[in-house]
């Protein structure tokens, strides 16, 4: 089908009839090997080799495959959807920290809050560990840090972001990565944390 699909029908008949040579001779792998059916048994790459042994051969009892006229698939024309409108709510902050406690970690990056943004979960692993985390949760050294605006719904702007990447560089915190968070004409467009 790919072959076809970019316009190298000859190609894909080449192969096609080969394989379907290759399964008339009773050459077979393991799944479909039938005993007073096929011939050889064998594995995949034999199989392979085998096929490849045979291009340029035709079928002589299975009906040969033709890909017509080898213009390609005639498939409609991609049309890009119209953007969506999209808002920027909040950041997650993927911070590298090697101790154990939630609430420590809380207070470290609490430091990063702004007038305008400031920390409302911590997840590890996908479950919420602060606020209101259970102490029996087992945590990595990788941690999600949210931050949203202080005031709830509203939208924040790249600045922010830069602002809290650097609150964090000056306050020694490790941070690996960030994800936007996004909503799309109107939809959240990421996960809340599992016990959010």
């Amino acid at each position: 089908m790919m072959l076809v699909h970019i316009g190298q029908a000859d190609v894909a008949e080449r192969v096609q009839n080969a394989w379907l040579r290759t399964m008339e001779d009773g050459i077979h792998t393991y799944d479909i090997f039938r005993d007073g059916t096929s011939v050889h048994k064998v594995g995949t790459a034999a199989f392979a080799d085998a096929v490849i042994e045979r291009l340029g051969k035709r079928p002589e009892k299975l009906a040969a495959m033709t890909y017509g006229d080898g213009k390609g698939m005639n498939l409609p024309k991609y049309q890009r959807r119209p953007a969506a409108h999209k808002e920027l709510l909040g950041v997650d902050i993927f911070v590298h920290w090697g101790g154990s406690s939630p609430d420590t970690l809380a207070e470290l990056v609490r430091r990063m809050d702004s007038d305008d943004m400031q920390l409302i979960m911590i997840t590890n692993r996908g479950i919420k560990v602060w606020p209101e985390g259970f102490s029996e949760t087992f945590c990595t050294d990788h941690w999600r840090c949210r931050f949203m605006h202080r005031k709830e719904g509203s939208t924040i702007t790249k600045k922010h972001i830069i602002g809290l990447l650097d609150a964090a560089d000056r306050s020694g915190i490790d941070c690996i990565k960030t994800e936007n968070l996004y909503a799309f004409d109107g939809k959240r467009g990421f996960s809340l944390g599992q016990g959010q």
